[in-house]
């Protein structure tokens, strides 16, 4: 008899088999049946030898970041200015953006058919000053219909939603968004077609950053998080969670930085089908700055709630070495990928 199992049940099975779990769920479609059963059960040694740094839930081996087209880790800091002109004065920043149907390896041995744009998950982190100009090429080689809906001040035409402008772009066709870059602070940008919540989850979603026009106080390393979900049975519950596309990837792959440099990071959360998520930094309180539009801190904290869309500028700096931990403070969603490390040396 076939039963369909809960977020909870994989969390059990990936507690007791994550190390293989590409082959695992490949066979159990995660979908409980009798051939299921071993992936359900057990523990133990298989358990111990899957744990990461500071016991947490790890994973054998990694995805295949070349064949993906992207590696998390050179997202962090993959700003993109564009093309970046002069036209009467202003500066146009000007981009090309492809929507794509893409088979992409998530966990070691999973493939997800993702949509995304220009092949990769999250989207380029669009970046400009207040007052630049916006200029986005869209062409939407997708099998579906899709758009590009921009959180910030722009026309109604520009809103990239059905019925807006150009609403849906077709299959085949291309639009061009153009809008000022306005207000400074940190944004993002994603598919408004609907079913919307699937659309985003699939993968059409990124990052906007806009500069004041004076620059941001100075910090030694800026980067960019963006939190969001991971459905790969689409029965509308996450199954992963993530941080720049790829389950566990800082955990495998700490952020390396130095004792008594001052770090900036640009927080988004994009996660669909769970109501919050949350961004916890071990041994450490930061400066906490609501959607980036104040240059003063709403409070000094370690631990920080978002919920869908909601983002923010975190600013710390650690006073000592050490391998620091990060990671959402919902246990389910760390011990399914949302989980990472700071390795800090003098």
């Amino acid at each position: 008899m076939n039963k369909k199992i809960s977020r909870r049940d994989f969390l059990k099975a990936a507690l007791a088999s994550i190390g293989t779990i590409g082959g695992a769920a490949a066979s159990a479609k995660l979908v409980g049946n009798a051939n299921a059963a071993p992936f359900l059960d057990g523990g133990g040694d298989k358990h111990n030898e899957m744990m990461g740094p500071h016991g947490m839930v790890g994973v054998n081996g990694e995805v295949d970041h070349e064949a993906n087209g992207f590696n998390p880790t050179d997202m962090l800091t993959d700003f993109d200015y564009g093309e970046v002109t002069q036209e009467n004065g202003q500066t146009v920043h000007t981009y090309n953006f492809v929507a794509v149907d893409k088979l992409i390896e998530m966990m070691p041995g999973i493939e997800f058919p993702a949509w995304t744009y220009n092949g990769r998950i999250p989207g380029p982190t669009i970046r400009a000053t207040e007052g630049d100009r916006i200029r986005l090429n869209f062409q939407n080689g997708s099998e579906h219909p899709h758009t590009i809906h921009f959180h910030g001040i722009h026309s109604y035409e520009m809103d990239g939603v059905p019925g807006a402008g150009p609403g849906l772009i077709q299959p085949g066709e291309k639009f061009t968004y153009e809008f000022d870059a306005e207000p400074f602070g940190l944004h993002l940008y994603h598919c408004h077609a609907f079913p919307l919540a699937r659309h985003i989850a699939k993968g059409l979603y990124g990052a906007y950053i806009v500069d004041p026009k004076d620059g941001w106080p100075e910090v030694d390393r800026e980067f960019v998080m963006v939190m969001s979900g991971l459905d790969i049975d689409f029965d509308d519950e996450n199954d992963f969670y993530m941080v720049n596309g790829i389950p566990f990837h800082y955990q495998i792959n700490p952020i390396d930085i130095k004792v008594g440099e001052k770090i900036r990071i640009f927080l988004v959360n994009m996660l669909e089908f769970d109501l919050l998520n949350s961004f916890h930094l071990h041994a450490n309180f930061f400066h906490y700055y609501p959607t980036g539009t104040s240059l003063t801190p709403s409070e000094f904290t370690d631990t920080i709630l978002q919920t869908a869309a909601q983002r923010g500028i975190l600013e710390f700096t650690y006073k000592q070495p050490g391998l620091f931990m990060f990671h959402a403070h919902n246990t389910e969603f760390a011990e399914l990928g949302w989980t990472g490390n700071f390795n800090v040396t003098e």
